[in-house]
């Protein structure tokens, strides 16, 4: 009885019964290498030497006329149904078609091509199979029929015409060669085609036939390629007057195109080859003369190789220039804007020393006036103008074209919007150079009516006191600083011009007026060159008074610093003292240096209070500023007391804050320095003890309790 997992289809075998057992794969216990190493070059050849010999089907024999003919009959029927499946299939019409060829029976292979032909003539392999059957089996006429029936039909197809021409060359029918290559040429066929015509000729030595077709070549093609070849082939056959005579001719066609560098590098060759430098030598410049810019560049190169064979060092430099004449001509071409390539053009020409092509490429580049009107378009642009004004100085030493450049530049600048106080001061200084001391004046003036800038006020004023017009720098130092009433530097240099001038209360005047403005963009700097003017003066009680009104305005830690060592400092205030007797005068001095250490004391201990009491915050500062004042006391020697300073001394305490994310987590801690000074020290002595008091009030009452 079958069980009942049996399955029918399985010929009641169970899935158990059928399932492959693949072999469990054994485990690798030893991963050593072997010893003898066995490449997969060896494991294929071993299984190709193991192969078994493939099994084939016996060869068949016939052996009598009727065995043939019926597997002739069977063949045939064979063909015939395949080809009445794939009809359009012409790789079986070609089998067909050889094997009745292999069977001698060539009607009926010219029987299966025409028909396959019928099918589609537009094949040409078909043509060139069914020719190259009938050219195998010598019927000379049948090919000949062939080839014409497929030339007559695909006209096109160079293969056919190659295929009957060598056909007729074998068979030594030059003539109808030359015929077939004349209906081929009939229909004007790719260079290649004319070119195999002229070689045909050539074998045969047909030079005048072989030229007439050169000149129908080129009817044909009017390219540049034509040309030159037909001018070799002169040139070649020795013809040299007919060779210069074909490059002019084509010259004269195509002079215009596209690859007419590729003519005129020909030409040019050619003559160098009949010895006749010159003629190169004009071709060459009249190709560069005519040819565009950026498309000969092969033949420079050829022109500079040129001359420096064949010419002399001008003509080597004058090609070397022609050639990177050409390159910058093509950049400005590009981007008439790029003033980079116009100076590295003006740097050429100046090396050539053409003044008229210096100015000419120098107005051409001046007249690319930036499109807006914004000064970081102008940066560049404004050194072409700078250059030409030199170059027209010093070394054309036209001085009316220099003014005329300068005047011509400055009209151009739009004051109202930016301007330039390099070009300014070049006008100016250049009139200086000429002795027109009041053009130099009047540039200047209108740079300062139209567009006042530092360095202009500064030249111009400096020009002013060479020349010794003290009266026209204070006008200038008037002017600037009504035109900058918070420029810090005009002020200082006005009041130190007055003092040079010995011009004290003046200068004293300035300064006082200089600190009063509402807006200074260095007070700093002002502040401290009128507290240096006043020590220099020996007014030292002024200067007591400039560091008061200056503590009323700002309580920065460098000005306490600046006071108490200016006070530390003036130990000499007195020199009378030198009249009286020696014992008289140290114990003066003596005195004099206890009341300077009084006052520089009192000035530190005034910043401490305040930076104690008004700026708690600024824990770093006042740090500094007792160290300043240590260091300071300590410098006093046996009239210093570094104690005081020592007990107000804070501790340096490194400490950590966390860094918070502007999420609010927390992404790390910072390390930082904070100063504790000696009462916050005592104030958190005084927390301890007064929260233990409490602590201990609460417990003694709750013991109560």
């Amino acid at each position: 009885m079958a069980s009942k997992d049996a399955d029918p289809s399985l010929g009641y075998l169970t899935l158990k019964d059928t399932e492959v057992k693949l072999p469990r794969p054994t485990r690798v216990k030893n991963k050593t290498p072997a010893p003898i190493q066995i490449t997969a070059e060896q494991i294929l050849r071993e299984a190709r030497e193991r192969q078994e010999a493939e099994i084939r089907p016996p060869k068949q024999k016939i052996t009598d006329p009727t065995e043939l003919a019926d597997y002739r009959l069977r063949k045939r029927k064979e063909f015939e149904d395949l080809i009445r499946r794939v009809r359009w299939n012409q790789s079986v019409w070609i089998k067909y078609a050889q094997w009745e060829e292999s069977q001698k029976d060539f009607n009926r292979a010219r029987s299966v091509w025409e028909r396959a032909l019928e099918v589609d003539y537009r094949n040409h392999t078909l043509w060139l199979k069914y020719a190259e059957v009938e050219m195998k089996n010598k019927f000379i006429n049948h090919a000949r029929n062939v080839w014409d029936r497929a030339v007559t039909l695909l006209p096109r197809v160079d293969q056919l015409w190659y295929k009957y021409i060598h056909m007729e060359e074998m068979l030594g029918n030059v003539a109808g060669a030359r015929q077939i290559f004349e209906r081929w040429m009939s229909w004007m066929p790719d260079q290649q085609g004319w070119l195999s015509y002229i070689k045909f000729e050539l074998r045969y030595n047909e030079v005048e036939r072989a030229r007439a077709i050169y000149e129908r070549f080129v009817q044909c093609h009017p390219k540049v390629g034509a040309w030159i070849r037909y001018a070799k082939f002169e040139m070649k056959n020795g013809e040299i007057v007919r060779a210069r005579n074909v490059y002019e001719r084509a010259v004269e066609k195509l002079a215009d195109e596209e690859d007419a560098e590729q003519l005129f590098v020909a030409f040019a060759e050619f003559e160098e080859r009949c010895k006749e430098t010159e003629r190169a030598r004009c071709i060459y410049k009249f190709a560069l003369d005519h040819i565009p810019k950026g498309s000969a560049e092969d033949l420079y190169r050829k022109f500079v190789a040129f001359e420096k064979q064949y010419g002399d060092k001008e003509g080597i430099e004058d090609a070397i220039v022609g050639k990177r004449r050409f390159q910058y001509e093509d950049e400005v071409r590009k981007n008439p804007l790029n003033y980079d390539a116009w100076f590295d053009y003006i740097r050429l020409e100046e090396s050539v020393g053409n003044k008229g092509r210096i100015r000419e490429v120098y107005e051409r580049a001046i007249a690319n006036v930036p499109p807006a009107e914004e000064k970081r378009y102008w940066q560049r642009y404004i050194y072409l103008w700078i250059n030409y004004a030199l170059y027209e100085e010093l070394d054309a030493g036209d001085m009316e074209r220099t003014r005329d450049v300068y005047r011509e530049c400055l009209k151009l600048i739009p004051h109202e919007k930016f301007s330039f106080a390099k070009i300014w001061l070049l006008a100016a200084q250049f009139e200086i150079r000429q002795l027109n001391l009041n053009g130099a004046r009047q540039i200047l003036g209108n740079a300062i009516g139209k567009a006042p800038k530092d360095k202009i006020f500064k030249k111009y004023i400096e020009i002013e006191l060479q020349l010794g017009n003290i009266d026209r720098c204070r006008k200038l130092y008037e002017k600037y600083l009504e035109w900058a009433p918070e420029n810090c530097y005009a002020w200082s240099k006005y009041a130190e011009l007055e003092r040079s001038l010995a011009e004290t209360e003046r200068a004293r005047a300035i300064f006082e007026l200089a600190i009063t403005q509402p807006a200074l963009d260095m007070p700093e700097l002002l502040w401290k060159a009128y507290i240096d003017f006043e020590i220099s003066e020996g007014e030292y009680e002024r200067t007591r008074g400039l560091y008061e009104r200056l503590l009323d305005r700002t309580k920065h830690l460098k000005v306490w610093i600046s006071y108490a060592n200016f006070e530390a400092s003036a130990m000499e205030e007195n020199d009378e003292s030198s009249d009286l007797p020696q014992d008289g005068v140290q114990e003066y001095n003596h005195e004099a240096k206890k009341e300077c250490v009084q006052r520089a004391r009192r000035i530190f201990e005034r910043a401490v209070n305040y930076y104690r009491t008004s700026a708690p915050e600024l824990k770093e500062e006042r740090a500094m500023l007792l160290e300043e004042w240590l260091k300071t006391e300590s410098s006093f020697g046996e009239l210093g007391d570094i104690s005081v300073v020592q007990s107000k001394l804070p501790k340096k305490l490194k400490k950590r804050k966390q860094i918070t994310s502007e999420d609010g987590g927390v992404t790390g801690y910072e390390e930082y320095f904070d100063y504790v000074f000696p009462e916050e020290n005592q104030a958190t002595n005084l927390k301890i003890l007064e929260a233990a008091y409490k602590w201990k009030k609460q417990k003694i009452t709750s013991d109560d309790d």
